[in-house]
């Protein structure tokens, strides 16, 4: 049997995430409503258009603590309700709302310009520990990953957005 490299295995975890992400599943329970391609800013990089998105104004979170822990996820809608699947590892899902004031700091947040160059695709990110939690936001501008590694430089704007969501839901605090 051939052994993958850590490397190897730390993206295949990344790639499992993203692939239940865009596997369909509506949020809310109600149906899947097809999206329209998000378009990437005029000042965005080039190439910045290509990577997975969530429709403008929502945000999605997943995450998972190495290769073998459950899948947490967290889909925010841009009105500031949320539901949390498996966010205790039990496999029960919660909701809930942010308040105003939250909601209206998470849609700057989303809508800041600079989080268009926190994509994984513009930084070229590859995640680089086996067995950390791995956090990915899923927002209109793309896939912004990070992990709880020792030495890990995270993307300010994104760090900010993965604090209010863990800080005001059940999803789990990175510790940083």
């Amino acid at each position: 049997m051939i052994a993958l490299s850590q490397s190897r295995l730390a993206s295949l975890s990344v790639t499992a995430l993203l692939a239940v992400v865009l596997s369909g599943c509506a949020p809310f329970g109600g149906q899947a409503e097809p999206e329209q391609p998000a378009s990437p800013p005029a000042d965005a990089p080039p190439g910045a258009g290509g990577a997975a998105t969530a429709g403008k104004g929502r945000v999605s979170l997943l995450q998972n603590l190495g290769t073998d822990g459950p899948l947490r996820t967290l889909n925010v809608e841009p009105d500031g309700r949320w539901e949390c699947v498996d966010c205790a590892g039990d496999g029960v899902t919660s909701t809930g709302a942010l308040t105003d004031e939250q909601r209206d700091r998470l849609q700057s947040l989303l809508a800041e310009p600079a989080l268009v160059k926190e994509t994984d695709e513009v930084r070229g990110y590859r995640v680089t520990c086996i067995g950390a939690l791995t956090s990915s936001l899923l927002t209109s501008t793309g896939l912004i990953t990070s992990q709880d590694c020792p030495g890990e430089e995270r993307p300010p704007v994104a760090e900010e957005i993965l604090l209010l969501l863990t800080q005001n839901t059940p999803a789990e605090l990175v510790s940083g």
